[in-house]
């Protein structure tokens, strides 16, 4: 999805930095998505590949944070704590690394957005409703992203002096490599994507701190 994302972002004219920790595959990325799309070697788990990037891109406008990871279909109970410590490190970790070393940029634009996608399995509201009720399972991956709901609402109340809106997506189960269940499914990536270009974009009396689908519709905590 953040192909799809960086791809939208290209088309409407904007220069894009395309994070991959693969300088090669980044490349490629880069090529395909076309228009000034740049690869930017980012590995979100590794501090010294995290301040190289934020020392390479001097000016930043958007930060999206769409690096994620997954695990295994477990119960907390069944889980090891090492799979909790994983994933935590890149959807929770990361994303505070990551913006806070993109923040002096950030604060230097104009109109600086970002933008964190996380996952309806994070809204402890649709958790504990009884039509959206299961087993525990992805205990690690739904955790985190409830983290990073979290996590977004304290950067926006942080930065709202500086003026960065800061959001969270929800975009919907789409056709990726997460797990199993995202690789097999029919959702379109490029229709999530257009949910985080919207954020990206958003006007200066647009909200912050708020977390909605990909189609704009407001998502519970």
């Amino acid at each position: 999805m953040g192909k799809e994302i960086a791809r939208q972002f290209a088309q409407a004219g904007l220069t894009v930095h395309v994070g991959s920790r693969d300088a090669e595959r980044g490349r490629a990325a880069a090529e395909e998505i076309g228009g000034d799309a740049r690869p930017l070697v980012l590995d979100v788990t590794d501090p010294a590949s995290i301040a190289a990037a934020a020392r390479r891109v001097g000016a930043l406008d958007i930060l999206v944070n769409n690096a994620g990871i997954s695990d295994e279909a477990a119960t907390p109970d069944q889980e090891d704590v090492e799979i909790f410590r994983r994933v935590y490190e890149t959807n929770v970790f990361g994303v505070v690394a990551v913006t806070n070393a993109f923040l002096p940029a950030l604060r230097r634009s104009a109109r600086p957005r970002i933008v964190n996608v996380s996952s309806g399995t994070g809204s402890l509201t649709w958790a504990t409703g009884p039509e959206f009720a299961h087993s525990g399972a992805h205990a690690a991956y739904r955790s985190s992203k409830s983290a990073l709901n979290a996590l977004t609402v304290f950067y926006a109340h942080a930065l709202a002096g500086d003026g960065v809106k800061v959001n969270a997506l929800a975009p919907g189960l789409r056709r990726t490599d997460l797990n199993a269940t995202a690789a097999g499914s029919g959702g379109d990536p490029a229709e999530a994507a257009t949910g985080a270009v919207r954020l990206a974009l958003l006007a200066d009396d647009a909200p912050s701190g708020g977390f909605f689908s990909w189609d704009g519709t407001p998502v519970p905590w």
